[in-house]
């Protein structure tokens, strides 16, 4: 199981400098859309250079021209990118085609999928290599539907990483739905500190 942070900033500098005091628990460094919308590839060029370590994810979100935007995000630095599973099945596979001839990564991201269970059932046969299950931000104060939950669990064999409202409260009621990895967001409105990252960390790798 892995955790991944989402840097759901504004600014770049104070992006970088959240996640160089939190890196040596992280696993995933996520850079967040409105990071790379602000910024375009400059910002994950400077992770990449800042963190050549780390595994790094873009947000992307590709809905469209996947080879192409695919490409940017890897040749700036990134080893992940996002695509919606409410595009077409042709964009989805051209992304991961694009991703696995460089020696990178695609996380299926759920937030418009028209059906849980089908997005997840094609997924690998697209080449698809994980699974996003979330609300939106402006959702995420609600509680994840487990019902959904379990039609994408039971429909792949792919790890599933979810992102929701993740709390030392609730931490360990996500854990036990078993998820491939846990996503923490950390925004201007979200008080994250890095000892909370040592706690999810702890509680995700307790031998370490």
């Amino acid at each position: 199981m892995k955790l991944q942070v989402s840097l759901d900033l504004l600014n770049l500098e104070k992006a970088l400098a959240v996640t160089t005091d939190m890196q040596e628990y992280i696993d995933i460094i996520e850079i967040g859309s409105l990071l790379i919308y602000k910024y375009g590839e400059h910002s994950l060029q400077q992770f990449r250079e800042t963190f050549p370590q780390k595994t790094i994810l873009a947000d992307m979100k590709i809905a469209d021209r996947g080879k192409e935007a695919a490409k940017i995000a890897f040749q700036a630095g990134s080893d992940w990118v996002t695509v919606l599973a409410g595009t077409s099945r042709n964009v989805i596979h051209t992304v991961c085609t694009t991703a696995h001839d460089l020696g990178k990564k695609v996380m299926l991201d759920l937030i418009d999928a028209s059906s849980f269970g089908q997005s997840a059932l094609e997924a690998q046969s697209l080449g698809v290599d994980a699974l996003l299950f979330h609300r939106s931000a402006d959702e995420q104060a609600q509680e994840i539907s487990l019902e959904q939950w379990d039609m994408v669990k039971g429909n792949t064999k792919l790890p599933v990483f979810i992102a929701t409202s993740i709390t030392r409260d609730t931490i360990h009621t996500i854990l036990q739905l078993k998820p491939g990895g846990i996503i923490i967001s950390k925004n201007a409105d979200k008080d994250l500190s890095v000892e909370d990252i040592q706690y999810f960390h702890k509680c995700i790798h307790p031998d370490n």
